[in-house]
């Protein structure tokens, strides 16, 4: 399982990262539950991403540690391409820390936290 689980998360970066919003059907179950967002279904993802897409072009989101046990993923990233990350009055890069939860080879359910300041209505977590 550590190794799906794993698996998975690498996956819905690589999508996000290459605009891939079609993946999302592949590697997020029909009953999603994000909870920073307080959204269920695959549709929300899809609409979280084009959203920060749109507000941050260039964004990336670089896998900085993940950490698997069973069926739980826990990613500490760093946001890159976004307005006030680093380099930015010495800022350090917006992070996000998320962790997952995987069954039957898709991820089921998602928690997380930013320190991204972003418009009033968007999300910065990719799930």
């Amino acid at each position: 399982m550590t190794h799906d689980a794993r698996a998975v998360a690498q996956r819905m970066y690589e999508a996000f990262n290459t605009r891939d919003l079609a993946a999302a059907e592949t590697i997020f179950s029909a009953d999603f539950v994000s909870h920073p967002l307080g959204t269920v279904g695959v549709d929300s993802v899809v609409k979280a991403w084009s959203g920060l897409h749109a507000t941050f072009p260039d964004i990336q989101v670089i896998v900085e540690d993940m950490v698997v046990d069973a069926d739980k993923v826990a990613v500490r990233t760093s946001l890159h391409g976004v307005l006030g990350g680093a380099g930015v009055d010495d800022q350090p890069l917006p992070s996000m820390m998320e962790i997952f939860r995987v069954l039957d080879g898709r991820i089921a359910e998602l928690w997380g936290i930013s320190t991204l300041n972003r418009p009033a209505g968007s999300s910065v977590t990719p799930g």
